[in-house]
């Protein structure tokens, strides 16, 4: 079960990397392109959408195969994309190649989130979902570094073909280290389609899009906030983001076990105690002078980061308890869900700016959804009741 568990992880890590490096390697790719660098960043949103509203689909077609077998083709899918992100001779075929990648996201995370449940008991199914997620935390840490130094050092080509290897590293632990014969889902596509009508899915399902515009409401922002109102250099903003995915490291263990003591008590708290730190950070960037509040920033940041990811397993774990009879589809618009939240706390971000929202001032944003995220959590720990 561990090297099965350690298999997905594997995977996920690629998966999360392909996804967040192109952030650092615009500008190498807008050069090489002939575009400008907003125009390469449509590859981010391009890459966002196609999970949103791809991945159920794929989740559909495959809905039909064993889970292993299943897993093994979006893999596949994910080497096929990264490949020919790496061979695209101009901007429209890479977006393609992007929408392409993303396709195997969703349903990957999706269905990884159901096996992952499956391998272990049920007081440990949303610990084995956080292992799983580990690689995608990882790929924050580990992962965006070093495949933006490679593609700085031999062109941005490298990197992708770098994403390649790992692909194929993945597909041979998961072929190696899977349980043979998976069960499928049982049910027709009518009956799961019936399932996703639950209230409680639809809720577990608009928590998940909360919690995520919550955090990049503010993450978008975070390198032009800290430098604005505490004056932080280059050098300290990349040193605030590894701390930051390492916070992400540590809330995703501490959300496993979270979930698998009491779910949504532990979202109601997490949910709370995330809008106290992200009220904390705004009355530090708003009293502290200048440089002296970057300390106490990157501080808060860090906690942030640990419970802003810890929402993670328990809020994948709560859409499959309610969700029993169609868990991988499910599952995989869950995945759709937080990307969603991702696209609509970066727009809500950008429209605050925009309206004259000075960036010191854009927590209170994270502040207010994350209640939302207790306040709805709530409701729903009450209809379960």
């Amino acid at each position: 079960m561990a090297l099965a568990l350690l298999a997905l992880a594997a995977a996920s890590f690629g998966i999360g990397t392909t996804e967040f490096v192109i952030m650092g390697l615009l500008p190498e790719m807008a050069a090489d392109l002939r575009v400008d660098i907003p125009t390469a960043g449509l590859l981010v949103s391009g890459y966002a959408l196609s999970v949103t509203f791809g991945s159920p689909v794929v989740a559909v077609l495959l809905g039909r195969l064993d889970r292993r077998r299943a897993l093994l083709v979006l893999v596949g899918l994910f080497i096929l994309g990264n490949a020919l992100c790496a061979l695209s001779p101009d901007y429209r075929l890479l977006m393609l190649a992007r929408i392409v990648t993303a396709l195997c996201h969703g349903a990957f995370f999706g269905l990884g989130s159901v096996v992952a449940a499956d391998l272990v008991p049920p007081h440990r199914k949303a610990s084995a979902i956080a292992v799983m997620f580990t690689g995608l935390t990882l790929a924050n840490v580990l992962g965006v570094p070093f495949g933006t130094a490679l593609g700085h050092a031999l062109g941005w080509r490298a990197t992708f073909w770098a994403v390649v290897g790992i692909g194929f590293a993945a597909a041979a632990a998961l072929l190696a280290w899977l349980p043979r014969h998976l069960p499928r889902e049982s049910g027709s596509l009518l009956s799961e389609m019936r399932v996703l009508r639950r209230p409680q899915v639809v809720l577990a399902m608009l928590l998940s899009v909360l919690a995520s515009a919550s955090l990049f409401s503010v993450f978008t922002y975070v390198a032009p906030m800290l430098a604005a109102a505490a004056g932080a250099s280059p050098s300290a903003i990349t040193g605030v983001l590894l701390l930051f995915g390492v916070g992400l490291t540590l809330g995703n263990v501490l959300g496993g076990r979270l979930g698998d003591w009491r779910m949504l008590p532990s979202v109601i708290g997490l949910g709370l105690a995330l809008a106290a730190v992200m009220l904390a950070l705004l009355a530090i960037l708003a009293l502290v002078p200048g440089s002296a509040a970057l300390v106490p920033a990157t501080a808060a940041i860090g906690v942030w980061g640990i419970l802003a990811f810890a929402l993670v397993a328990p809020l994948q774990m709560r859409v499959l308890t309610t969700a029993d009879g169609a868990r991988n589809l499910a599952s995989t618009m869950n995945q759709g869900a937080f990307n969603l939240g991702n696209a609509l706390g970066a727009w809500l971000g950008g429209v605050a700016i925009t309206a004259g929202v000075a960036y010191a001032d854009l927590p209170l944003i994270g502040a207010v959804l994350a209640l939302a995220v207790a306040g709805l959590a709530v409701v729903a720990h009450r209809l379960d009741r």
